[in-house]
């Protein structure tokens, strides 16, 4: 009977438990309405102290800063001499009971000094706590070790310690078991930070006041901060070793949402979540704003960190050992901070520090911090608990207003090797419950870990009281027309307002003035129309498309559901394929060489598409395509003309009626769902997509039959300190016998931008085939040479270089030199401009230099093959405008 008493005690009546520097609460929440019931469970939990002659001591408090009085949470609180202990909460709160025969307590963080409290006789009481900073900071550590002697891996017994960690982590990682779960909770808010009191109680922000929160001006952040973003997430997780599973069942989600005209909410959380993703410090690279960091316990950390030995603690079990890191070179993409190490043959993580130096290669970033704190598995190995990741980010290093996020991860009720139904982890990687976005309060305020501060609990009704009011509306509306290019007018939005007006050779002037539909007339059909007139060519273009949503939600919202039908008659640039800008744009007018290569095109289609929560999609659709060349007859150099009965024979157009599907996965994919286009949010994951298009010869005037097939692969390649590596590889082949604007009419860019994923040295349409293969690599070093030249160093600039290799060719009946019915290539001036690869593969490479001014990358693109094609550039200077961090 007295050890079932003991068990009960232990499990059931007592709420906190655990080692010293264990530093999560396990707080069980009794939701009981009955007086009675409640003195009833209080007689049981006290009984077997009873009869133990036992009394149970009870002490709550706060821990704070000594010099801003503010609390601090994390801290290690424990009975000394013993394991049982706890640790602060976010409000510097903590509650930690005993036997009734404890001494003192112990008060322990980083950064700051040891504080012991004697208890004598009390057994129930309030202990608030202030606690000063050491003076032994790790800067000041590292500065003392190098003027005593010269740094070295050799000898060093901090190095030979990291080394034994690096050779036990494996055993210590969460994968290292057959089977793993716990409940997890996300917290991610955002705020406008270092605001000056002058610029909150300026006339704008008048009834804005309700939005700000104050805090002591020495947090990250400064003084005045205001929330404009947050969301909360409670899942539960599931992991399995052999087959490999890794399975997330969200089941609550809480988000701050914004008027979708102008904001794409679930974008706007894929991007913040992909800048602040999960630190696995065990991980050789953690991956942190769309960067790849160096782990400082990374297989190769010794390489390119400093270590030192800066403490020992061997008044806890078991013993642990401060190590104290630093990068060699202080501008590379490294972590500076402490680790914690377990001295009982483990050789585990039992808390860490991280931050960077302020030198570090890293755009926008003024602070950084996370604190990593760790718990003791049931077999005695240590799993993360808990992490809190902060990162304020400036236009200036240390002036003017900035954002500060915060992403909260707290992990509870952690299980070993207790393996679950297959069916637990079958399927999509992340599965949301249907019911996840419709938690009422009670819902979270029972099931969060811990409560949220008043300004963090308010965000929610202030974001949607702040989207009411009619001065923030047009704010939003002015945003929307500088970044989006788009003017809304309720149910219409006018746009994009960068391809009003353009001009080229053959058009001169051109005008255009276009728009669309929007959700305030209807979220199933949408519109979507433009005119435009070219003052040279004196005509016309215009373009016209419906679109029925099937799932009643924007069609440029994630999944899309939709059928469109579309007319276009306009012009185009053969071999002109451009991402994430419109072919209109001003900025495009520019080229270099020859521009006067167009076509004139009547294009109906019906497209149907369909994406799933997998992010896998398919599209099938319906193409008839008329095009005529804009030759001499309006100053352009393109014809249509074939040799039958002696040549000279000047062709109309072309006209093709075709039908394709198309099938795309991007496992994983984030991206963020713009005015125009969706921006891909880069990660590791590749991106696999399939098209065929079939040629109808003899209806609706179709005059070809022919079979295209083109598969694309793309990924990024992350490769440590050497940066990432973006890798595109595409083929096509063409079946059946067509002329050259069917055939594959291969990228080129004539403008002065650079185009990662055009040949940016090849003439529009100056290559043609019918089967192909093409290679595109663009390496990014992220500075890793450059941070070590003195006099380069501190501009942070990033080198890069690319290589793009493309074979193919023309088989006999596609090649009009065989067949006289085939259009002929053309000729400017009696010199071809179009070929095909018949001398091997065509090539270009570049070199440049990224990050000037944190904007800007220049390229020095050089040719090299096909130099003797006429008109030709051999090289020249591109640049690319890419805000990165």
């Amino acid at each position: 009977m007295e050890k079932l008493y003991s068990i009960f005690i232990k499990y059931i009546c007592h709420p906190i438990t655990g080692l010293r520097r264990t530093f999560r609460t396990v707080i069980i929440k009794l939701n009981i309405c009955s007086f009675s019931l409640i003195f009833f469970t209080t007689i049981i939990c006290l009984f077997p102290y009873r009869l133990k002659g036992q009394q149970i001591s009870l002490f709550r408090g706060t821990v704070t800063d000594a010099k801003t009085h503010e609390p601090l949470q994390a801290v290690t609180v424990q009975f000394s001499g013993t394991s049982i202990g706890t640790s602060t909460d976010n409000h510097g709160n903590y509650t930690l009971k005993g036997n009734g025969v404890n001494k003192a307590i112990k008060f322990s963080f980083i950064g700051y000094q040891t504080v012991t409290r004697d208890l004598g006789s009390e057994k129930n009481t309030e202990l608030n706590v202030a606690m000063s900073e050491d003076n032994q900071l790790l800067n000041e550590v590292v500065i003392k070790s190098a003027k005593k002697a010269r740094y070295s891996n050799r000898n060093n017994p901090a190095v030979e310690l990291i080394r034994q960690v690096i050779a036990h982590k494996n055993r210590n990682r969460v994968e290292n078991y057959d089977f793993a779960e716990y409940h997890q909770y996300e917290k991610m808010m955002f705020a406008l930070s270092n605001l000056s009191d002058r610029f909150k109680n300026k006339g704008l922000f008048k009834k804005y006041q309700f939005l700000f929160r104050t805090q002591d001006s020495t947090e990250i952040g400064g003084k005045n901060l205001l929330p404009i973003y947050m969301e909360e997430k409670l899942s539960h997780n599931f992991f399995r070793k052999q087959p490999f599973a890794k399975k997330q069942f969200i089941e609550a989600d809480k988000q701050v949402k914004y008027d979708e005209n102008f904001i794409d909410n679930q974008g706007l959380s894929s991007w913040f979540n992909r800048m602040y993703q999960d630190i696995n410090i065990y991980d050789n690279n953690v991956s942190m704003l769309g960067n790849q960091l160096l782990s400082p316990i990374a297989d190769g950390s010794p390489t390119f960190y400093k270590f030192f030995i800066t403490d020992t603690l061997k008044d806890v079990t078991p013993n642990l050992i401060e190590l104290s890191f630093t990068p060699r070179t202080t501008t590379d993409l490294l972590f500076e901070g402490k680790i914690y190490i377990t001295m009982d043959g483990n050789y585990a993580v039992e808390k860490s520090l991280l931050t960077v130096n302020k030198n570090i290669n890293l755009n926008f970033v003024r602070q950084m911090q996370a604190v990593l704190t760790f718990e003791k598995a049931s077999d005695g190995k240590y799993h993360l608990n808990q992490s809190d990741l902060k990162i304020e980010f400036g236009l200036k290093k240390n002036k003017g207003g900035g954002i500060l996020g915060e992403r909260v991860v707290i992990l509870r009720d952690f299980m070993i090797n207790i393996p679950r139904p297959l069916n637990t982890y079958q399927g999509a990687s992340e599965v949301i419950s249907a019911d996840a976005g419709k938690k009422d309060d009670d819902y979270w305020n029972a099931n969060r870990p811990d409560s949220l501060k008043a300004a963090e609990a308010n965000i929610y009704k202030n974001i949607d009281s702040l989207q009411t009011i009619p001065s923030f509306r047009r704010t939003m509306d002015i945003a929307t027309l500088v970044l989006a290019g788009y003017k809304s007018f309720g149910p219409f939005e006018v746009g994009p307002v960068n391809t009003f007006y353009n001009f080229n050779p053959i058009e001169g002037f051109r005008l255009r003035l276009g728009g669309r539909t929007t959700t305030t007339l209807s979220k199933r059909w949408y519109a979507e129309t433009y005119g435009a007139y070219g003052f040279k060519d004196q005509k016309f273009k215009y373009f016209l498309s419906g679109t029925f949503s099937f799932n009643n939600k924007s069609v440029y919202s994630y999944p899309q559901s939709y059928i469109r039908a579309s007319f276009q008659h306009d012009t185009k640039i053969p071999g002109q394929e451009l991402q994430f800008v419109q072919e209109d744009n001003f900025f495009l007018s520019f080229k270099r060489g020859y521009n006067n290569i167009l076509t004139y095109n009547n294009v109906f289609r019906l497209d149907y598409v369909q994406e799933f929560l997998n992010h896998f999609s398919y599209k099938i659709g319906i193409k008839r395509w008329s095009q005529f060349a804009a030759g001499p007859n309006v100053g352009g150099a393109l014809y249509f003309e074939n040799d039958l009965n002696g040549g000279g024979n000047i062709i109309e157009g072309v006209k093709n009626l075709e039908v394709s599907a198309e099938i795309r996965y991007a496992p994983h994919e984030k991206f963020y769902q713009g005015k125009l286009y969706r921006t891909p949010i880069p990660d590791k994951y590749p991106v696999y997509t399939l098209r065929y298009q079939q040629g109808i010869k003899g209806a609706l005037g179709g005059q070809y039959r022919y079979e295209n097939i083109t598969g694309n692969i793309t990924k990024r390649f992350y490769l440590s300190q050497l940066g990432y590596a973006d890798v595109s590889s595409e083929g096509g082949v063409i079946a059946g016998k067509v002329p050259f604007p069917l055939l594959d009419i291969h990228h080129a860019n004539q403008s002065y931008a650079l185009q990662l994923q055009s040949y940016n040295l090849m003439n529009f349409q100056e290559f043609v085939s019918d089967h192909y293969a093409a290679i595109n690599i663009d390496q990014n070093f992220n500075g890793f040479i450059f941070n070590k030249i003195p006099l380069l160093k501190k501009l942070k600039l990033r080198e890069t270089i690319s290589y793009k290799v493309l074979w193919g060719g023309v088989r006999s009946q596609n090649n009009p030199d065989n067949d006289p019915s085939l259009l002929n290539f053309p000729e400017r001036n009696g010199i071809p401009f179009t070929y095909a690869l018949t001398n091997g593969p065509y090539q270009e490479g570049s070199v440049g230099i990224g990050n000037i001014f944190k904007v800007l990358r220049l390229d020095y693109v050089k040719r090299f093959s096909y130099l003797d094609h006429p008109n030709i550039a051999k090289s020249g200077i591109r640049a690319l405008i890419l805000l990165q961090f």
